[in-house]
């Protein structure tokens, strides 16, 4: 017993820290390389993303794949807000774009009665999928919430339930953080209830 729960042991181990490699290798990338990322490697990263939970298994999350260079210029042009500029967005070989199918229910009642509302965190959560699996695969990506819904609405030429929230941008990255953003300790962010 004791070698079959070393052994069991050093493997949690060894999964624990290639899934916290990967989660602080992840970071906000802003410098693209030309080269195309394969459609399989694209394909991975919408399964993570399809695999993730969801409240009532709803799986409200509705994503667009732009690889089109014309498109990426017009979500980088007008599907930004003004007042920051991004003009590397359209460098990143992929953009996947990150929207909301409306529903009654989940968008208008359960908040009213939770205050939670639930389609985003899911959605977060299915982002989040996202951008470790593409970290996983060597890939660069970044969150982008300072858009404009309607415009990236109709360049994507979705239906009026489905609401873009955000995008992520996708690519091989020509850059490196040259310092790793620091993070606020467990200490100032858990609170243990034993």
């Amino acid at each position: 017993m004791g070698e079959a729960f070393h052994r069991t042991r050093i493997h949690n181990e060894t999964v624990m820290n290639s899934f916290l490699d990967i989660v602080n290798k992840r970071f906000s990338c802003r410098a693209y390389k030309s080269d195309h990322v394969p459609r399989e490697m694209i394909e991975k990263i919408i399964e993570a993303t399809r695999l993730a939970p969801s409240a009532c298994n709803k799986q409200p999350w509705r994503l667009a794949v732009v690889t089109d260079p014309a498109m990426r210029g017009e979500l980088a042009s007008d599907g930004i807000l003004p007042g920051i500029g991004m003009d590397w967005i359209k460098d990143a070989p992929v953009i996947l774009v990150l929207g909301i199918r409306k529903s009654f229910v989940t968008h208008q009642v359960v908040p009213t009665i939770s205050g939670v509302d639930y389609p985003l965190l899911d959605l977060g959560i299915a982002g989040e999928h996202a951008v470790l699996q593409a970290a996983e695969l060597g890939l660069g990506t970044c969150w982008i919430g300072w858009i404009r819904q309607e415009p990236i609405r109709k360049i994507v030429d979705w239906p009026k339930d489905i609401i873009p929230q955000a995008m992520i941008t996708l690519g091989w990255p020509a850059e490196q953080p040259v310092q790793k953003t620091t993070r606020l300790p467990a200490s100032e962010t858990v609170k243990w209830c034993e």
